[in-house]
């Protein structure tokens, strides 16, 4: 695949997984032995049914969730991406009771693409911006 059909690809998991909650793509654009590199919850799969398993999880607590993507770069078969992850806090994250506030936070991934299906992904996602901003641990002063 060319690395403009990557970006496309990308965009699709975005758009389509990410932002609607279409987890039903998830077979269809992620390879059967996709590896997921990012920490999971724990008890999590790293694998595309771990992957699937955090989408749900996510609207649960964030229903109006929306990732903005801020930059992407492709090279060879990887796509990199900068987002911007927004949503407010109605259901339980991570164990922590809705809090009704909302966060903006930083995401950063890669993603693998062998013959059209998403093979590795590798995430850093800013978790303490996050946690402060839930009021679950104090701002930085």
């Amino acid at each position: 695949m060319s690395i403009e059909q990557n970006k496309a690809l990308v965009r699709q998991l975005i758009e389509e997984i990410l932002n609607r909650g279409n987890i039903s793509l998830v077979d269809e654009l992620f390879a059967p032995d996709f590896v997921e590199r990012e920490e999971l919850p724990p008890g999590m799969p790293r694998d595309r049914e771990g992957f699937a398993m955090l989408i749900p999880m996510m609207f649960n607590a964030f229903p109006d969730f929306k990732a903005t993507i801020e930059d992407m770069i492709a090279e060879g078969d990887k796509v990199v991406l900068r987002m911007t992850w927004r949503g407010t806090q109605k259901g339980e994250w991570m164990g922590m009771p809705p809090s009704g506030k909302s966060m903006s936070i930083g995401v950063i991934d890669i993603f693998r693409i062998v013959g059209g299906k998403f093979v590795e992904h590798w995430g850093l996602t800013d978790s303490m911006a996050m946690m402060q901003q839930l009021g679950a641990m104090p701002a930085a002063e």
